[in-house]
């Protein structure tokens, strides 16, 4: 381990002055080879074209969203003015396909919405505002999670409606006119958002062409009677679109409200077994995984992983999507995404394809078209819980089963790609070949190599991201074919927000499944900061903290700005499959809810966590010993 001044290795050249890696331009040789920049982004976030977005009070539309995204200040739905500190270089917009066009007129009271009692009830709901707004649109969430939907709504906002095809006409034309290829990358998207049961099993779909192919289909839908609730209809959609000469994938998120649904290892939901036709469906169809954003982290749970004292960070886990179905200790193997990983290993042994081989990425999941993911810039899930005073006493949602409160929102995240340039197709090529991390909101930046053959030199070396590729793999990859009596080595090298809080550590996750066919996990620190000692894999001593409560206020005169480390895998068995992924975290720093407190005076509840240590997670780099 070694902590320096400096990474030129993350960029490929020396610069005369740092400046934003996501604004950093590069010369070097290697960029027809290598992915040399990282591009900074917000892979699911929705407008008020969304059924619940816009019922919540969203007024925003696309071009809103990528005007913030931009680095432009915006006028929220509640009239709040807001600008990022730092443009984005990309964003997906995903809004919910199923009723399309339906928020709108509900807003403005279309004679067809106000005709259905639940219609009128909803828009009444909406022209209170507030928290009327709030509990209509959640009585929508409701009857949309147990499919009791009036069918006549749902028959005039589906696919082959005029509506339907105008909407997503207008998300396409957005699209199209903020895509500046080379400055800003704006892709077409969607959610598809399927929740039987109220179980989440939500996707985002990402395309990576223009408006010539992608107004040549309609996405899909989950309500009946010409929608489906089924991932593989998903798949057939995906496969149908590319026969059109377009490419696209899709990506799942917040597996921790699914009840044990998203990751199945025995049975899929809707009660067909887990095949080779479903491993290698969803290996094909979903390369990357949503790992953080608003509802929850979904790394791990210390319920799976008793023994990594980081694993209890903003973790929901009180039910399904709903709350009509509370948690049950047997759910949480089907829903993080360390486990999904673990589990694939065994899936691919039965099997011969491991489904849940995935990057992975961070995002909003925001309601309110601003892809904000700073703690000091936090503007909530959806326009009813906006920066005001008692926004943290508005639950997330509540009824006689549970409730998920306020202060539980996560401020997350983003994702971070590594490419040659912030293309459509260089993006989401990276993407797909997992060359991504996801962080909590701070942008850091991240390197992950392995192979056999690195050594001091290739770390320390101004070219390092040069041997990394040339020697070994980048997150995302595959190392097979072990040498004699040796273990894969690993680099990894992180350097704070240029703008955020120091660095605590770098610690190595890996997971394997071992001869006997059980599987392990371990947790390695293998960087950490202010020359605190590691023994055995792990720190000695903790960080420290430098957070002023009464000020929300902190300090850098603890951890270090930048960590590197070389790592062989002292456990490394040449005959097991194995996974293995960095994951970077900071000092502790303030959360919303402490600026909530300090800036508007909010009363925060004793429960509520005022501190957390935001994070990265790279994609894993796998061993097969085949």
């Amino acid at each position: 381990m070694r902590a320096f001044a400096y990474f030129p290795m993350l960029v490929g050249f020396m610069l005369a002055a740092p400046l934003s890696f996501a604004e950093e331009k590069t010369f070097s040789p290697y960029v027809s080879k290598h992915a040399t920049n990282v591009y900074w982004g917000d892979s699911h976030l929705h407008t008020g074209l969304s059924l619940d977005a816009g019922l919540f009070g969203n007024t925003l539309g696309p071009d809103d969203a990528y005007a913030l995204a931009r680095g432009k200040q915006v006028v929220s739905s509640r009239g709040l003015p807001v600008k990022l500190s730092r443009p984005l270089d990309w964003l997906i917009v995903t809004d919910h396909t199923d009723l399309m066009g339906i928020a709108t007129d509900i807003q403005s009271g279309a004679p067809n919405v106000v005709a259905v009692p639940k219609g009128k009830e909803w828009h009444e709901g909406f022209k209170k505002g507030g928290k009327a707004a709030g509990e209509a649109a959640f009585d929508l969430i409701q009857n949309f999670s147990q499919m009791t939907l009036p069918e006549q709504l749902v028959k005039d906002y589906s696919p082959g409606s005029e509506v339907f095809e105008g909407v997503w006409h207008e998300i396409v034309d957005s699209a199209e006119r903020n895509n500046e290829p080379g400055l800003f990358t704006a892709f077409i998207g969607f959610e598809w958002t399927s929740v039987p049961k109220g179980f989440n099993l939500h996707r985002n779909v990402i395309l990576r062409d223009g408006a010539d192919i992608a107004k040549k289909v309609q996405p899909p839908t989950t309500q009946a009677p010409s929608g489906s609730t089924d991932p593989m209809s998903l798949w057939q959609w995906l496969a149908n679109y590319e026969k059109l000469g377009g490419k696209a994938f899709a990506f799942a998120h917040n597996g921790n409200l699914s009840n044990g649904w998203m990751f199945p290892t025995e049975s899929t939901y809707h009660g067909g077994k887990v095949d080779k036709n479903y491993v290698e469906l969803r290996a094909k169809w979903e390369p990357h995984y949503e790992i953080t954003q608003i509802k929850g982290d979904g790394e791990t749970h210390p319920y799976l992983s008793p023994e990594d004292e980081f694993a209890d960070y903003e973790n929901w886990d009180v039910g399904n999507l709903d709350i009509s179905e509370l948690k049950k200790p047997e759910m949480f193997k089907g829903e993080y995404a360390r486990e999904a990983l673990k589990q694939g290993l065994l899936l691919e042994a039965q099997l011969g394809t491991n489904p849940y081989k995935f990057g992975v990425g961070g995002a909003t999941d925001s309601h309110t078209a601003l892809a904000t993911a700073a703690e000091d810039n936090f503007f909530g899930k959806s326009t009813s819980v906006e920066p005001e005073k008692d926004r943290i006493s508005h639950s997330f949602i509540a009824n006689d089963m549970g409730r998920i409160e306020g202060y539980k929102l996560v401020a997350s995240g983003y994702t971070a790609i590594w490419a040659h340039e912030n293309t459509r197709e260089a993006l989401f090529d990276a993407m797909q070949r997992k060359e991504s991390y996801a962080t909590t909101g701070p942008r850091m930046t991240v390197r992950f190599f392995g192979g056999w053959d690195y050594s001091d030199k290739h770390l320390n070396s101004s070219q390092a991201a040069k041997f990394g590729y040339e020697l070994g793999v980048p997150m995302g990859g595959d190392l097979t074919k072990a040498k004699r009596g040796q273990a894969p080595k690993f680099m990894v090298f992180a350097q704070r927000d240029p703008i955020g809080a120091n660095l605590d550590r770098i610690q190595i996750i890996k997971g394997w499944l071992d001869k006997n066919g059980q599987l392990h996990e371990k947790v390695y620190d293998v960087a950490v900061s202010d020359q605190r000692e590691i023994k055995n894999g792990k720190a000695l001593s903790a960080v420290g903290n430098t957070v002023d409560e009464k000020t929300a206020s902190w300090s850098n005169s603890i951890g270090d700005a930048e960590l590197a480390a070389l790592w062989s895998d002292p456990d490394f068995d040449k005959n097991e499959a194995a996974f293995y992924y960095a994951r970077v975290l900071e000092i502790p720093t303030p959360r919303w809810v402490l600026y909530d407190k300090v800036r508007l005076g909010a009363k925060i509840p004793k429960e509520a966590e005022l501190l957390g240590q935001e994070r990265a997670y790279t994609s894993p780099i796998w061993y097969s010993p085949r």
